[in-house]
Order: structure tokens, then C-alpha cells, then sequence
């Protein structure tokens, strides 16, 4: 890894600002209903505590536009947090300010103290470099553990690491690592898979891996964009009219490298209970919608995905939330799990999908970060990793 972590520096006995990536689901009742990110954080934050370092984390939590709404509050991660570590966890009133500079004045050796949501302060997501000086005022040493919030320029992942020692986490290395492996020098053959609802959304990461993977196998809605490209008619299935030429140019460039599915099982709604049946690809008849890839589909993936050594999987296949069109994304998850190889989860859906299906613990690394690890699979730079310090050579 290019950048700075944890082991490149000696944090012993100092106050350590983390920004870590707390944007966790929560119920109606403002109940925690998935944990993954914060016990994503531990190997950092238990690094730090055992060198007897007091710390304070900050994160955000969904899109309170810049003001503070309770339902936002950072309080269920904070007491969550409490319980994994076995110790207190303290949660402060605001982002910033006398009161929060007094709090973290007053850390002793392993105590930790969590700023309010970030976005409830106009500055963090304008990046503004007077935030994130009141920020850096609070500690010694700034570690990014966030990788889920690394594609975002602002404050408290970006503008902060102007003003201290900045470096990555653990769970930000194991993302940047594993990401690395796929995009730069995967071991063959490597097969990358893509779904999911919008094809504009992967335009840029199929272009990328087009150039690395052996084999693009492509499902989800995005797939009845291609179709139309090649002139069938895809009935009433989510399609990107703008992106049809695209989708064509894609085709032409990598050639029998894109795979497509071959059937596809299409109902008139993605209900529970609806009459499902498998059509060819070309043969999705109007008011029908595809919503889950075949079986013919599951063989052809199963055959193009034998003795990859290296996979990397975003989006789901269908529409997997209802049982009906599941079984794609089941089959696909199990192909992946037992692939034998280095395999790679993106983020959201599929993070999603391999946790219910229960294959999460069969792959070497589910990323925690939907939005950045396309942005990473695309080849673009994250502004969170691009403004950590530089290893020296």
C-alpha cells in the first residue's frame, strides 16, 4: 500500500481522531438492524486502546442536510460500539465547539469519545477547511478507518488531513488491498461479475475491468440494456433508453469477454405470490417484466466462472429482496463462495445479498463501501485515501 497506515507511526499514549464509517441501517425504532461497520472498526480501535491511546471517533448517519434531526443521532452506534468494546463509550452534544474541545481535552488513556453526526453541520460536506481545523484542534494523529465514505471529499475525510499526521486504518488497508488485488494485478483467470438495477451506474467499472478481467458476466436490470442494444425487445423490464448506445459500444469492444444472460424469469410485478415462467433473453413478451436471471443463465455463469482464481462480484442478479427472484443471486453467491480463489464482495446489494444468503464467511473479503468500491473498480481516486499521507520509499 502507497499510503501511510497504523503500523507506519507510533500512536502510544496519544489522542487519536478516527473517522470511521457508522452509516449503519436502522429500524422505526431506531434500532441497529445490521453491525457490520462498526465491528469493522474493532481491529483499529482495539490497536489503539492497547497502546493506551484515548480516541475520538466521528462518523455520519444518513442525510440530515446540514442541521440536526434526532432521528439521525449517532447515540444506537455509540451504545452498540459500548457493548462490543466492553467499556463506555461517550457521545457528545455537537460536532464541534468549546464544550466537545473541553470533553476531549479531559480523555484519559482509553477512554473514547464520539462526536454528534457530522452532517449535522453544514461544513462537512462542503469540505471546509474551518471544520475540519476544529476537527484536527481535538487529537494528535488522524486515522481514516471510513472506506465506505473515502469516494467523499469533505471535511472530516479529506480537509481534516491538512492539519495532522493522516493515515489509514486497518479496515481501510484490507479495502484498499483487496480492491488493489482485482484492479492491478489479479491473479488469472479473473472473472468479474455485475448486476444490478441501472447500467449507468457500471458504464465506467465494465469499461475498467473490461481491460483486466477474462470474462465480464453481466445480470440484473442493467442486462436488458444490452439486449436492447442488440435489437430485442425487453417488454415492460427496467431499461436506460439513454444508455442503449453505450451499451452497444461496450458490446463491440469486449467482444465474447461480456456475457449476458441467455433466459430470464420475468412476471408482471416483483411481488410475493406473482406467476413467474423462464423466456429466452430475446423473448421478454410486453407487460412482462425480467426480473431474475435463468437457469441456462446460472450454467453459463457456472461454466465461465470454473477455475477463476480471482472473482469480484457487484450487484445482485434480480430482484432478490422477493423470493420469487431470488434464486439467480442465491446461485451465483454460492458459485462465488466456492470458487476456491481470491474473491471480492462490493459493497451494498451484494454486501447485502452474500450476508442473508449466508455465504459472507465462504469469501475473502465483503467490502463495506457500496459507492466507493465502484468508484474504485472504475479507477477513479478516492479523495479520502488521495489526501492520507505518503509512505516514503
Amino acid at each position: 500500500m502507497r499510503k501511510m497506515t497504523l503500523r507506519d507511526l507510533d500512536p502510544r499514549g496519544k489522542r487519536v481522531l478516527v473517522r470511521v464509517d457508522y452509516n449503519v441501517p436502522l429500524d422505526k425504532q431506531g434500532k441497529i438492524t445490521d453491525d457490520a461497520r462498526i465491528r469493522g472498526s474493532l481491529p483499529t480501535l482495539n490497536f489503539l486502546l492497547e497502546r493506551e491511546c484515548s480516541i475520538v471517533l466521528m462518523s455520519h448517519l444518513g442525510r440530515p442536510k446540514g442541521k440536526p434531526e434526532p432521528k439521525y443521532s449517532l447515540k444506537p452506534a455509540a451504545e452498540r460500539l459500548s457493548e462490543l468494546l466492553s467499556r463506555p463509550v461517550e457521545l457528545a452534544a455537537t460536532v464541534v465547539g468549546p464544550d466537545v474541545e473541553e470533553q476531549a481535552s479531559w480523555l484519559t488513556a482509553g477512554q473514547l469519545l464520539m462526536l454528534e453526526n457530522l452532517r449535522f453541520h453544514p461544513g462537512e460536506e462542503a469540505n471546509d477547511d474551518a471544520l475540519a481545523k476544529q476537527l484536527a484542534g481535538l487529537a494528535e494523529i488522524y486515522v481514516n478507518d471510513a472506506f465506505g465514505a473515502a469516494h467523499r471529499a469533505h471535511a472530516s475525510t479529506a480537509a481534516v488531513a491538512r492539519h495532522l499526521p493522516a493515515v489509514a486504518g486497518f479496515l481501510m488497508e484490507k479495502e484498499i488491498d483487496y480492491l488493489s488485488r482485482v484492479t492491478e494485478k489479479p491473479e488469472r483467470p479473473f472473472v468479474a461479475i455485475l448486476g444490478g438495477a441501472k447500467v449507468s451506474d457500471k458504464i465506467g467499472v465494465i469499461d475498467n475491468l473490461g481491460k483486466v478481467a477474462d470474462k465480464l458476466l453481466i445480470g440484473g436490470a442493467m442486462a436488458f440494456t444490452f439486449f436492447k442494444a442488440q435489437g430485442a425487445e425487453v417488454g415492460d423490464s427496467l431499461l436506460e433508453a439513454d444508455k442503449v448506445a453505450q451499451a452497444g459500444v461496450l458490446l463491440e469492444r469486449f467482444g465474447d469477454k461480456l456475457v449476458l444472460p441467455v433466459d430470464i424469469v420475468i412476471a408482471a410485478e416483483p411481488k410475493v405470490g406473482v406467476a413467474v415462467r423462464t423466456v429466452a433473453w430475446n423473448a421478454i413478451p410486453a407487460g412482462q417484466k425480467g426480473l431474475d436471471i435463468g437457469p441456462e443463465t446460472v450454467a453459463l455463469f457456472s461454466k465461465a466462472l470454473a477455475g477463476a482464481r480471482t472473482v469480484v462480484w457487484n450487484g445482485p442478479m434480480g430482484v432478490f429482496e422477493v423470493p420469487e427472484f431470488a434464486e439467480g443471486t442465491r446461485q451465483v453467491a454460492r458459485l462465488v463462495a466456492g470458487s476456491g480463489g481470491t474473491t471480492v464482495i462490493g459493497g451494498g446489494d451484494s454486501a447485502a445479498a452474500i450476508g442473508q444468503l449466508g455465504f459472507a464467511d465462504r469469501v475473502s473479503h465483503v467490502s463495506t463501501g457500496g459507492g466507493a468500491s465502484l468508484e474504485f473498480l472504475e479507477g477513479l481516486e478516492l479523495p479520502g485515501v488521495a489526501a492520507l499521507n505518503d509512505r516514503k520509499s
